[in-house]
């Protein structure tokens, strides 16, 4: 407690040399008025001191000083007077403004104002000469003029403070975006290294297992070669990759995002790769042949198609495999079936990833995704995969 109460380098400072000077002035003789009740010279130190007094409290304790100040100021006006007196009293009014409470910050200026109209009207009233104005102009220079700077600093002040807290806050925000951008990025590169290498990585280990567990000759020379085209094809991806996460490199030309024309081809490499899990795979596009599509919406349904078909090469029992494709008005249609069930023979162990990585690109575009089990119509059951996206640009989401 006594901590807080304790001037500040600049009270003590602005008491001392107030102090100083007014006995400075005192030693020489030299005094504001005379002809007063106490007018004995020594008198004139009294309310000086106390006005040195109130300087110490001028930021710890603003009422107080002022307070004090205005008694000492009074009291100056029975004796002699000092100019160091008036002077400190300025500094003590400046200071209550600046840093006293919000509400006396806006009383001051006020009381002081009709302070000085008043005295100005009495005093010329009462001398009834024009040189009493000049009493209440030297009222106003020592009260109501320090408290209106104070008024002018505190406005400045608070102003200063409130940008610098908006400049804070923008950083906050900012480095909060910058966080989100980064994981955002990472979460869509690593949704496009799963999509593109888990399809070759699953068909490299379930050919793998196929040759290591079957003793034939023909046989390990068609899931080496199926292994060789999907390592070959999955390490051009992975460059394709990099090259996009590479600053600086010296090849700037564009990496090609897939498309749904490309889409034969990735048919074709499932029916390669899962006709030893006896799985046929076609594609239904039922699309208007010359519809043009925005690049966010093809390269979200390739990349369903994609993943959907690495899951049934994974995981799909024997039976076709139907990639769909149509158009509804404003929203692309992407289904894929397969025969839900086990199935003899190797597979690859899935992650999850897929499904969450499918979901995520259908939340980007605003559109809708549902995948499961449902009723097949032999009796069999069926794994459905299926999306709904929007193909204006203006209603998907950034």
């Amino acid at each position: 407690m006594l901590t807080s109460i304790r001037p500040d380098r600049d009270a003590v400072v602005l008491a001392v040399s107030g102090l100083l000077g007014g006995l400075l002035l005192w030693l020489l003789g030299l005094h504001t008025q005379g002809g007063h009740p106490f007018s004995a010279p020594w008198v004139t130190l009294v309310p000086l001191t106390a006005m040195a007094a109130a300087e110490l409290l001028r930021r710890n304790a603003p009422r107080t000083a002022l307070t004090v100040g205005a008694l000492a100021l009074v009291a100056d006006q029975f004796t002699r007077g000092s100019l160091a007196t008036i002077l400190m009293f300025t500094d003590v009014m400046y200071a209550a403004v600046l840093y006293g409470t919000p509400a006396a910050a806006r009383r001051l200026p006020v009381a002081t104002l009709l302070v000085t109209v008043a005295s100005t009207i009495g005093f010329l009233a009462w001398f009834r000469k024009p040189e009493a104005l000049l009493i209440g102009l030297v009222i106003g220079l020592v009260s109501f003029i320090p408290a209106l700077t104070g008024v002018s600093v505190r406005s400045h002040r608070t102003a200063a403070e409130a940008a610098r807290l908006a400049a804070a806050q923008t950083a906050r925000l900012a480095e909060m975006d910058r966080t989100q951008a980064v994981i955002a990025e990472r979460a869509r590169m690593a949704r496009e290294l799963h999509d593109m290498v888990a399809g070759h990585l699953s068909a490299v280990a379930i050919h793998s297992t196929a040759a290591l567990s079957i003793d034939e000759p023909e046989t390990s020379r068609n899931a080496l070669k199926v292994i060789r085209e999907n390592s070959v094809e999955g390490l051009a991806e992975m460059r394709r990759l990099i090259g996009l996460l590479r600053e600086g490199g010296k090849d700037d030309s564009p990496a090609a995002a897939p498309t749904l024309a490309a889409l034969d081809t990735l048919v074709e490499q499932t029916n390669a790769n899962g006709a030893s899990g006896g799985l046929v795979c076609t594609l239904e596009d039922t699309r208007d042949p010359g519809d043009a599509l925005p690049t966010p919406v093809e390269l979200a349904a390739y990349r369903i198609v994609q993943e959907s078909l690495t899951n049934a090469l994974k995981h799909a029992a024997p039976g076709p495999v139907v990639v769909r494709l149509g158009r509804t008005g404003e929203l692309l249609t992407v289904e894929v079936t397969s025969v839900f069930g086990s199935r003899t023979g190797p597979t690859a162990p899935g992650s999850g990833a897929g499904l969450v990585g499918m979901r995520e690109r259908v939340a980007l575009l605003g559109g809708t995704f549902g995948a499961g089990a449902e009723p097949g119509g032999d009796g069999a059951k069926i794994w459905r995969v299926r999306a709904e996206l929007p193909v204006r640009e203006r209603e998907m989401r950034e």
